[in-house]
């Protein structure tokens, strides 16, 4: 869970364990950000494109001008004359409904053409009845079930740790406690590296979840089948915080003072680390 350090503040803990230098600026660890473009030679078969569960819009747009070799900002451009099938509460906004997937791609494909496949694809997944009846469960509709299953599918540290995330996430809610979610910053300053400061918490937004009470407006990236799961099944779970002490060790508390001293022993993992790497230099 988002915490300050206890150390003067030179050091930012972020959502998943990983940390950001604020004395020097240096950043101890970012967010690798591709395009896994899967485009098989002619002989190959159909060309397909993959979009990866969590990415944002911005990057499936990226990825599909490339697949279809038009010039950047062509797929962005064509919203309006694709017709996409949205949910109303999406306001033409397709964050969250350009599923993740491996589609084809063939010589008739055209930028609003993929994008309707994408939409439609999310469609069918989001509209069954286990998906409605779970958002119905947690009194949330369909929209507001996508938008935390983006914010899962960004904060949470492995695949196992989803449905721990999530519940954390309603506890929240049901509780009138702010998200806090470092994710729904970046997604309102448009990064994908995690350099959380004091003052990016501060921001005047309505994703940041630090000072707005509730979700965020839109989903804050594309989520894949198993985070939606989680958001419609929550582990059971009292926790309200959690943080990743080292990898593959998501510590998840309902009680402050002991997320504290998760923090600490994350920190002091971190310093240790710190000196064996100058040694090692």
């Amino acid at each position: 869970m988002q915490t300050k350090t206890p150390r003067r503040g030179t050091i930012r803990l972020t959502r998943r364990g990983r940390i950001a230098l604020i004395a020097t600026g240096t950043v101890a660890a970012v967010t690798a950000v591709a395009v896994p473009l899967l485009l098989p030679d002619d002989d190959a078969g159909p060309e397909s494109l993959t979009i990866p569960e969590g990415w944002r819009t911005s990057q499936v747009y990226e990825a599909v001008d490339k697949a279809l070799d038009v010039p950047a900002g062509t797929t962005k451009k064509s919203l309006p004359k694709a017709h996409l099938k949205l949910p109303g509460d999406a306001r033409g906004n397709p964050e969250g409904y350009l599923f993740p997937a491996t589609y084809p791609i063939d010589e008739k494909s055209t930028p609003a053409s993929v994008l309707s496949y994408m939409v439609n694809t999310a469609a069918k997944k989001f509209g069954g009845s286990q998906v409605t009846a779970g958002a119905d469960r947690n009194t949330m509709n369909v929209y507001q079930t996508v938008t935390i299953a983006s914010m899962i599918e960004a904060e949470a540290g492995s695949k196992a740790d989803m449905g721990k995330v999530a519940r954390v996430i309603h506890n929240r809610l049901e509780q009138g406690m702010p998200l806090q979610m470092d994710s729904t910053i970046n997604y309102a300053l448009n990064r994908s590296t995690l350099k959380t400061r004091d003052s990016d918490t501060k921001i005047n937004s309505p994703y940041n979840t630090y000072t707005r009470m509730g979700l965020p407006p839109t989903p804050i990236g594309n989520p894949g089948e198993e985070a939606l799961r989680a958001a419609i099944n929550p582990t059971p779970g009292n926790w309200l915080y959690f943080v990743t002490v080292k990898p593959g060790d998501t510590r998840f508390t309902a009680n402050f003072e002991e997320q504290q001293k998760n923090v600490a022993e994350f920190n002091k993992n971190q310093s240790e680390k710190k000196g064996e790497a100058k040694q090692a230099g």
